[in-house]
């Protein structure tokens, strides 16, 4: 019975050293690969610059007091080209999605078209106030990110000026520089093409004062030019533009 024993547990211990010797020659299990790192969250915070173009829709009115006839009212509408260049900053805090605010400061040059005659009866009265030759404006920015997707308000101080010598009549006539200030206010939405450009939309209301000298008139009749005019400076502003960010 012994011997049976021994017998018995001798094979199992060959067995063991077989099944042994067979797993040390199988080839070794290779680790799993390391997991590929997670793709950077985009987000809206750093510096950038421009350039953007539109039109500009004249939306103020002008009028003056003539001596003899009293109060005319003329025409004041009109508007044009507006393009230039921007630069800002924006702050996301929370990447990906979330809140974002900054500052804009841009500046325009304009191409606008001068004002409109103003008749009473048959005598006519031509325009021959500065034109808008530039303006800038210098404002907040607050919008909400959905990742590459940007839609803001924005608001600020806005300014503009320029001088234009013009013919009334064939009386030519110089007007001194006007430097007018205010403010402008509007909104748009802005999409990352890639980390660093984007392109925009963006509409925004400017009023840049009413002046009690602003517009001075030509009577062709006398001939004459009277300076007592009021006008009123708003203008709704339509540019595209895009952006480089740092």
């Amino acid at each position: 019975m012994t011997l049976k024993i021994h017998a018995a547990l001798t094979g199992a211990a060959a067995c063991c050293f077989a099944f042994a010797a067979q797993a040390a020659d199988l080839p070794r299990r290779a680790p799993p690969p390391p997991l590929p790192p997670s793709l950077p969250v985009f987000t809206w915070t750093g510096f950038y610059a421009g350039v953007n173009a539109g039109y500009a829709f004249r939306t103020g009115s002008s009028g003056f007091t003539d001596p003899t006839y009293g109060a005319v009212t003329g025409g004041g509408r009109g508007g044009g080209f507006a393009g230039g260049g921007q630069i800002g900053y924006n702050y996301q805090f929370t990447p990906g999605s979330g809140f974002v605010v900054g500052f804009e400061t841009d500046l325009q040059g304009t191409a606008f078209a001068k004002a409109d005659a103003a008749y009473l009866g048959t005598t006519p009265y031509y325009s021959v106030r500065p034109s808008l030759d530039y303006f800038g404006t210098v404002r907040g920015r607050l919008g909400y990110a959905i990742d590459r997707v940007l839609i803001y308000g924005t608001g600020g101080f806005a300014y503009g000026g320029g001088t234009r010598s013009t013919y009334a009549g064939s009386y030519p006539y110089t007007l001194p520089a006007t430097d007018r200030t205010g403010y402008a206010a509007g909104g748009g939405i802005e999409y990352a093409f890639t980390e660093k450009l984007s392109a925009k939309v963006e509409a925004l209301y400017l009023h840049l004062g009413r002046g009690s000298s602003a517009a001075t008139y030509y009577n062709a009749s006398v001939p004459a030019y009277y300076g007592a005019g009021k006008q009123e400076s708003g203008f709704t502003l339509v540019r595209a533009g895009v952006n480089y960010r740092f």
